[in-house]
């Protein structure tokens, strides 16, 4: 059994979005650091983005500048994976959301860490279960899923049924060292917590529009002079972006579902994903719900 006291060096497999910023809350918060990429050529842009994000950090005094220096200094890329696991004490693994893809990973690193080695994943759709064997230390594995990491900081701990119950009670307390709110799952959930509540408003929304019933302007304008908040529904997906939310929606077979896989399709057709691509349901960076009349 471990405790936190015994975590020291973090391996991130994959520096896509999620990688690299659970990467850099780990460094910022005096852990070693290393993010393992198949592709070398992603480290610049990886690297680029995690030095905006101190800048901004920085900036809004959540850390220091002497934290962030010290945060680079804690980080280290690296596309060799013995090298990468071999002083492993937790794994964190953001790697595409392809079950053929995690399982081919998963049985390498498996193999190459050592025996100490907690595994997490950072999956946002597949149960853990899925894969858990192929890890060859079902019980040393857990999903741990984040978020935003740094501007939506709650992580979800979802065991597999074979995790066992120490690990969870240990990423609690990582989860939290790390700046983070954990939030337990009990059972495996494909939607953990939020994004089970997210997708039902976002399927709401998405019917009232196909369906005639209001307009885009007017479903968020309701959402957020109701509740007071800074975007509504289709303000949120062009953040999450239009591809994920397509994704998430096009598999479902009710009709309103359809409808609405529909009309996401339109705007993705047209280079349309939403905040990153500079338009999606509003254009970027003054989208009109930002307007001091639009409510």
């Amino acid at each position: 059994m471990k405790t936190l006291k015994d975590i020291h060096n973090i391996l991130i497999l994959g520096s896509g979005t999620l990688g690299l910023r659970i990467g850099l809350a780990c460094a910022l918060n005096n852990y070693k650091v290393t993010i393992y990429d198949i592709d070398e050529k992603a480290f610049a842009s990886a690297k680029k983005i995690q030095a905006n994000l101190l800048k901004i950090l920085v900036k809004a005094q959540t850390y220091t500048q002497k934290q962030a220096d010290a945060a680079l200094q804690n980080l280290q890329f690296t596309s060799n994976a013995q090298e990468a696991a071999q002083k492993a004490d937790l794994v964190s693994e953001s790697v595409t959301e392809n079950i053929t893809i995690k399982k081919k990973v998963w049985q390498q690193f498996g193999k190459l860490c050592p025996p100490k080695t907690i595994f997490t994943t950072n999956t946002s759709s597949l149960l853990p279960s899925l894969y858990a064997d192929d890890t060859g230390r079902p019980e040393r594995f857990c999903a741990f899923h984040f978020h935003d990491v740094f501007y939506a900081n709650v992580v979800d701990i979802m065991p597999n049924p074979q995790t066992e119950t120490w690990i969870i009670k240990l990423l609690q307390d990582f989860g939290k060292s790390i700046q983070q709110t954990p939030v337990i799952v009990q059972k495996e959930s494909p939607a953990y917590i939020f994004n089970a509540m997210l997708i039902a408003l976002i399927g709401a929304a998405g019917a009232l529009v196909t369906y005639d019933i209001a307009s885009i302007e007017d479903v968020d304008r309701s959402w957020m002079g109701n509740f007071k908040m800074t975007r509504g529904p289709f303000g949120i997906i062009d953040e999450i972006g239009l591809d994920t939310a397509w994704h998430v929606t096009s598999p479902k077979k009710d009709k309103k579902s359809k409808r609405f896989a529909t009309l996401l399709k339109t705007y993705i057709d047209k280079g349309k994903l939403g905040r990153k691509t500079g338009e999606g349901f509003y254009k970027y960076p003054n989208p009109r719900f930002l307007d001091t009349d639009f409510i």
